[in-house]
């Protein structure tokens, strides 16, 4: 992939299930956070020397705000020290359940005092007068620091230090050591939120039964049994994301899109990523693009059609939207008979925090240390995505691992988000030159195996799907894919976040999703006419794609092609490390 023209470059780009879906929203996701998994996560922690001189001048500007802000904190400070203070922390915030926080006035006054003097900090920064790009970088440093300067992290402060030690006779305090040593000595250098023994790929997770029918060095193209008589004539081909393994799509029975499409009647097919080393660094978009059409070909061989849907996760959908912009440049785009979007981000313009942490200078510094290394690493990746979201990534497994000396409790999106792989550099590098350009924006900036990209080209009706809670891919952007592609649009509005979007079968009582008869220019104007609907999108999903399949065929009796059946799911790429 080249970028073909000069681009402007965008400066502005033991738990409780509640508690395991909170943790699910905040996990995964690749986008523009691939310059700090390459440099580190620590940096976010203090400010560029040029954002903190303008934060600096910005305040000095508002006098009068500091003034404010600083007395109502002296004055809240007093009323603390004289117990006549109101301050409680927000309801559901579960740093703070144990009743001791309230009843020992000793910790309550801590407590109102942290809380006192972070809300100031948020406030005050929230006024300050500064760019975008700038304001989002300073709220996310304060916040992240607010996080970690919180009493619940405090072993000596939080009760419920105390209460594992009494209760274990000592035992909990080494059994945290030793948990913490362990994690400390390995990246991703964050507390274990899952422990590495409690799933098995192919026996818990990734169970759904298939072959794999066709292997390249880059991948393996998986095909399922199918598990009803009829089938639709036309197959599903579904690429995942880059970083992590291909089953976030077929994660446990009951909780797998792939098994929910095998019982509506598709024919699927899954590609499997290698995972790359320093040997494959020259890896980029145009080899991970040809990996695409290769499947697609393969697909097409074995279902003897020549038309064949596709649904691409997060950074695959990034590529499939160039695969396909390149089949219309040369004229085959009637290859495609629909394409589904899951949470992925093609306009990379204010695409939340990620994209506002991502400045050229720190690209070319990321690019670089990849280079050296022939590739970016999965579990660094991973580190600067837990810091996105530090309560519930960070410090609850802080206080669950260490302070409390408790072994994780297992959950599956857990272990498959611990299960990364690497990124290879070239790869790594044409995603920082596509998100830092927002290239796909501009028709005929990039390229796709020597194809100028046009996404308006892309004329097979999509379904494109987004998570409300999404932290990693804003709602917003995963929205202005309906604007960029030419085709007939159905956008879907989940009020979960960047996983549990995706993980998102019937029978939970509380799951709801949006949509839409129209796509205006404006989300938020689209999200003003939606309706509201109860369950899970998946249904949906399977109907929609059931139109678009083609007519019912007899269940194919004998599955593969040429290649021969070369090993059961979930193959044999899933397994490296």
């Amino acid at each position: 992939m080249t970028l073909a023209l000069t681009a402007p470059v965008n400066a502005a780009p033991g738990k409780t299930s509640r508690h395991r879906s909170d943790v699910v929203d905040s996990v995964s996701g690749l986008d523009m956070l691939l310059s700090d998994a390459a440099l580190g996560p620590t940096r976010r922690m203090v400010p560029p020397v040029g954002v903190a001189l303008r934060t600096t001048k910005a305040l000095a500007r508002q006098p009068r705000t500091v003034a404010r802000r600083g007395g109502a904190l002296v004055t809240e400070l007093a009323k603390i020290g004289l117990r006549r203070s109101a301050v409680q922390p927000a309801k559901g915030d579960k740093r703070f359940a144990e009743p001791a926080w309230t009843g020992n006035p000793l910790l309550n006054g801590v407590l109102q005092g942290y809380l006192a003097t972070t809300e100031t900090a948020k406030s005050l920064v929230a006024e300050v007068e500064l760019d975008w790009a700038d304001l989002e970088r300073v709220k996310f440093i304060v916040s992240n620091l607010c996080d970690a300067l919180a009493p619940s992290n405090n072993p000596v402060l939080n009760p419920l230090t105390w209460k594992a030690l009494m209760d274990t006779g000592g035992r909990s305090a080494l059994r945290g050591g030793r948990h913490l040593v362990s994690d400390m000595m390995h990246a991703p250098r964050v507390p274990s939120m899952v422990s590495p023994k409690a799933f098995k790929v192919g026996k818990d997770l990734a169970t759904s039964p298939g072959f794999v029918v066709f292997r390249t060095p880059v991948f393996e193209l998986i095909q399922y049994l199918p598990t009803t008589e009829k089938v639709h004539a036309l197959p599903l081909l579904m690429i995942p994301p880059t970083i992590n393994k291909y089953y976030v799509a077929d994660l446990a029975p009951g909780r797998s899109i792939v098994e929910a499409l095998l019982h509506s009647g598709q024919q699927v097919f899954m590609m499997s990523w290698r995972n790359p080393g320093a040997n494959q660094a020259d890896w980029d978009l145009d080899t991970y693009g040809q990996a695409v059409i290769d499947a697609l070909g393969a697909v097409e061989r074995i279902a003897g059609t020549p038309k064949t849907s596709v649904m691409a996760f997060c950074s695959g959908g990034i590529i499939t939207s160039m695969v396909l912009a390149h089949l219309a440049a040369i004229g085959q785009g009637d290859r495609i008979a629909t394409a589904a979007f899951a949470v992925t981000v093609l306009d990379q313009e204010r695409a939340g925090t990620t994209s506002a942490l991502l400045d050229p200078s720190s690209a070319q510094e990321a690019v670089k240390a990849s280079k050296k290394k022939g590739y970016l690493d999965g579990a660094q990746l991973a580190e600067v995505f837990a810091w996105l979201r530090p309560n519930d990534l960070i410090w609850s497994y802080w206080v669950n691992n260490y302070l409390q000396g408790k072994t994780p409790a297992a959950f599956d999106i857990l272990a498959w988000n611990a299960d990364t792989t690497r990124m290879p550099a070239g790869l790594h590098s044409d995603f920082i030159e596509l998100s830092i350009s927002n290239a796909l924006t501009k028709s005929g900036t990039a390229t796709m195996l020597g194809s100028l990209v046009n996404l308006s080209a892309v004329k097979a009706d999509s379904y494109v799907v987004a998570g409300i809670a999404d932290h990693l891919c804003a709602w917003e952007s995963c929205y202005q894919t309906t604007q960029l592609l030419g085709g007939k649009s159905r956008f879907i509005l989940s009020t979960s976040g960047h996983i549990a979007s995706l993980i998102n079968p019937p029978g939970n009582p509380k799951a709801t999703w949006r949509t839409a008869a129209e796509n205006p220019a404006d989300a938020h104007q689209w999200l003003a006419e939606s309706e509201l609907n109860k369950g899970s999108w998946w249904p949906d999903f399977t109907a929609w794609l059931a139109e678009r399949s083609g007519e019912d065929i007899d269940a194919p009796t004998t599955i593969g092609g040429e290649e021969g059946l070369l090993a059961p799911a979930p193959g044999t790429y899933v397994f490296d490390k």
